[in-house]
């Protein structure tokens, strides 16, 4: 799928122009760069976290994220978000019911994101591994749907194509079709993205699985859990403290998923 200049521009990325060399001679052009600007979320005026993100689908992070930190118990909690931009960024100013904006206040975290690192700022231990639910035995996924999904979103990273900056998530469904995806330059961004947007479509996450194109960290799988997907398969490695979390939720994890290969970290037995 080849971007085309109107979808690239509305905001996703910006066109430079770029000098170098390639293949030992001297070329100037014009390129697309991701976007990467810093994204405020606000709780009932109450800001919370800064987050450095693509400025895509932002209504789908709001809630994704609010879901995956434990703010919100659903969807329902949202009751609207508004978008406010400025010169320093975007303040996503999210209004929320005042049961979740007191579960916020009892848990706050200071947090200043980063596109590499998901824990930034916060305050003590207890906050990093949050009890997490154990997922339900759910469907068994063939190796080759499996394959399939992550060739499949490859192909389909438009942001990506064009940027070679950003990283996607995907939920496919149990065949390996990719049914939704999202990009941002942050991994846990665009994983927050997709969940957000399986809540707002309301998508029983635990009638696919997920599709991640980064490796497989601790949060990716905490998010994984708490938005219900029962498989986690990633593109790269799995950390040490994701296998052992998605051992004990009841995750199927799997790394190095390239072509017809991939290593299972955990719960095998739903991969035929």
């Amino acid at each position: 799928m080849k971007p085309d200049d109107a979808f690239l521009a509305r905001g996703g990325a910006q066109a430079l122009r770029v000098t170098g060399k390639r293949k030992g001679l001297p070329f100037e052009t014009q390129d697309w760069v991701a976007d990467e600007v810093p994204v405020a979320l606000e709780f009932n005026g109450i800001s919370h976290a800064v987050m450095l993100a693509t400025p895509l689908d932002l209504d789908d992070f709001a809630l994704g994220f609010s879901l995956s930190e434990g703010i919100l118990s659903g969807p329902h909690e949202l009751y609207g978000v508004e978008q406010e931009v400025s010169e320093a960024g975007i303040t996503l100013q999210l209004e929320v019911a005042s049961g979740a904006f007191a579960r916020l206040k009892d848990r706050r975290r200071t947090m200043a994101g980063r596109t590499g690192c998901g824990l930034c700022g916060t305050e003590s231990l207890t906050q990093v591994a949050r009890q997490l639910p154990v997922l339900a035995s759910g469907p068994v996924f063939r190796s080759e749907a499996v394959a399939c999904a992550m060739n499949e979103l490859r192909a389909l990273q438009v942001l990506q194509q064009a940027t070679g900056a950003v990283h996607a998530a995907a939920w496919c469904a149990a065949d390996g079709q990719v049914r939704l995806l999202r990009e941002d330059v942050g991994r846990h961004n665009a994983l927050d993205k997709l969940v957000g947007a399986l809540a707002i479509g309301g998508i029983a996450a635990g009638d696919g699985f997920i599709a991640v194109t980064s490796r497989a960290s601790f949060e990716m799988v905490q998010k994984t859990v708490l938005a219900g997907a029962p498989l986690l398969a990633a593109i790269s490695a799995a950390t040490s403290l994701a296998a052992a979390t998605a051992q004990a939720s009841g995750l199927t994890l799997a790394g190095f998923v390239r072509d017809e290969d991939l290593v299972v970290y955990s719960h095998p037995e739903r991969i035929a």
